[in-house]
């Protein structure tokens, strides 16, 4: 694996690389990887991509300093897993290095009613922070294909409009998300939780399961609120919002019909930590 830190050099060797007819892959990442990671770079291998993955743990898409200043860092273990799975190259900039002329979001990215919808309600200016580095990232690396995972459903969703608006031919794949022995999706802030918290966490794909096996039995707004209630009484501090939604939209659904296509999306704190978790129905 090449490690790459400066801009300039990386795009250099990418520049070369296409010109031997190499198609790239790309895992962008903020790092203290897991499973759910190294699975999209072995996505990628697969489908015989030279494959790149960064790491960045990117400020302007935290809208809270004390979520992104205790923001897990590991890169000796990062670096260890990534050859582990034969990633090709690992670029890790410093800040300056993606925002030469400074954080300050010089455009507005069109992104509609999504970005005021669920994590862009509880996260003001998250999802602009988010095409921010997306869009740096992928001007630097110039992709054929970006992978990413359905944990961060909306995300994926979001970046798919950014896809559309500048980058459309770009391929985005989004890949299943991984999950513990116990079905805990698996999460960089995972490791913040005890062990205690990691058990109790599982309610939550619990509680999603459980709301897929009563569509047809209660209402919509009912099962929600039995899943935050749910919740709250497992041991989690607060629930920013259990939605059942369009899976296309991300607009509540007001009544399940059979050909629904439908997403339950959770977030909600456990000892200080928001977890994020969804499950197609």
């Amino acid at each position: 694996m090449i490690i790459f830190k400066k801009v300039n050099d990386i795009a250099s060797f990418l520049n070369q690389q296409k010109q031997k007819n190499n198609t790239i892959g790309f895992v962008p990442t903020m790092g203290a990887l897991h499973e759910g990671h190294l699975s999209l770079i072995k996505k990628s291998k697969q489908n015989k991509h030279l494959t790149v993955c960064s790491i960045f743990v990117n400020p302007t898409q935290f809208n809270d300093a004390t979520d992104f200043e205790k923001y897990p860092s590991k890169h000796e273990e990062d670096i260890l897993l990534l050859s582990r799975v034969d990633c090709d190259v690992l670029f890790l900039p410093v800040a300056a290095e993606i925002y030469p002329s400074g954080t300050t979001l010089e455009i507005s990215y069109p992104l509609g009613e999504m970005e005021n919808l669920l994590e862009g309600k509880f996260r003001p200016g998250h999802f602009q922070g988010v095409c921010q580095v997306v869009d740096r990232l992928l001007s630097i690396v110039t992709p054929h294909t970006l992978y990413m995972g359905q944990k961060d459903f909306q995300q994926c969703m979001v970046v798919e409009k950014l896809l559309q608006y500048k980058y459309n031919h770009v391929e985005l794949a989004v890949c299943p998300t991984e999950r513990t022995t116990s079905k805990l999706a698996m999460s960089s802030r995972n490791i913040r939780l005890s062990s205690k918290g990691m058990v109790t966490a599982t309610a939550i794909i619990q509680g999603m399961e459980h709301a897929k096996q009563t569509l047809l039995t209660l209402p919509l707004r009912t099962i929600e609120a039995e899943l935050t209630a749910s919740l709250l009484a497992s041991g989690f501090s607060k629930v920013d919002y259990v939605s059942i939604a369009d899976a296309n939209t991300l607009l509540p659904l007001e009544k399940w019909e059979n050909d629904s296509k439908g997403v339950v999306l959770v977030a909600a704190f456990l000892e200080g930590v928001r977890l994020i978790d969804n499950l197609l129905l």
